[in-house]
């Protein structure tokens, strides 16, 4: 597990009409990567942004774009958002008939690879392919919107996935989304996450706010 927690906030909640100024102001107050949901209003109930999207906001920041694909099939737009820019790839195994196939496209592309577990997907889903990723992500909301409640038992998932993690000898992270803020990340953070996405704990207040949110956000020493 990584010594140091990482913030990813979510553009999902950022200001659609000022994007690449967000971007920049969430990088400026500490932010350690660019979390980009990317939903098709097929495999999730909303759609948000495209491979240009991703290719214009690149520009603006060298922070690490950790793109979350919430569209089906995934396979044929994987080269369009790695040639746009992102560095970490994350899907849904249920998005495609061959999920290590969809790994191994990612990672001969030059980006890091994730698998995402929603709420309701065990976490057998992810073991056999534990040799080959890079990034696993919890969802403890169902995905397709922001600013859901937290789902508490998503908690014993994150520790049970601690604890397979740190049986094997190479670098997964451990990612969580949905609902974290200064009341679920400390939770969040003890049961093993390495990395936490947060969109309207983030976003709120404006940019002048941002930089003591994330600070907010950062974790209490381990029990």
């Amino acid at each position: 597990m990584a010594e140091t927690v990482r913030i990813a906030p979510s553009i999902l909640s950022a200001d659609f009409a000022r994007l690449g100024e967000e971007v920049r102001a969430i990088g400026d107050a500490g932010a350690d990567w660019v979390h980009i949901d990317v939903m098709d209003g097929h495999f999730v109930p909303n759609l948000t942004i495209g491979p240009a999207v991703v290719a214009a906001l690149r520009p603006v920041s060298a922070l690490p774009f950790d793109v979350h694909l919430m569209i089906a099939p995934v396979d044929p737009l994987v080269p369009a958002f790695v040639d746009a820019g992102a560095d970490i790839i994350s899907f849904h195994p249920e998005a495609g008939p061959h999920p290590h196939r969809t790994v191994q496209l990612i990672r001969s592309l030059g980006a890091k690879a994730g698998i995402v577990l929603n709420p309701a997907t065990p976490i057998a889903m992810v073991e056999e392919l534990l040799g080959d990723i890079d990034l696993v992500l919890v969802m403890t909301v169902n995905p397709g919107f922001g600013g859901q409640r937290f789902i508490e038992s998503q908690l014993d998932k994150i520790r049970r996935l601690r604890a397979l993690l740190d049986r094997i000898d190479r670098p997964v992270d451990l990612e969580v989304d949905g609902g974290i803020n200064r009341e679920t990340a400390g939770d969040v953070v003890d049961a093993g996450a390495d990395v936490l996405v947060a969109g309207t704990a983030t976003f709120i207040g404006g940019a002048d706010c941002y930089a003591d949110n994330i600070r907010g956000l950062r974790p209490r020493p381990r029990r």
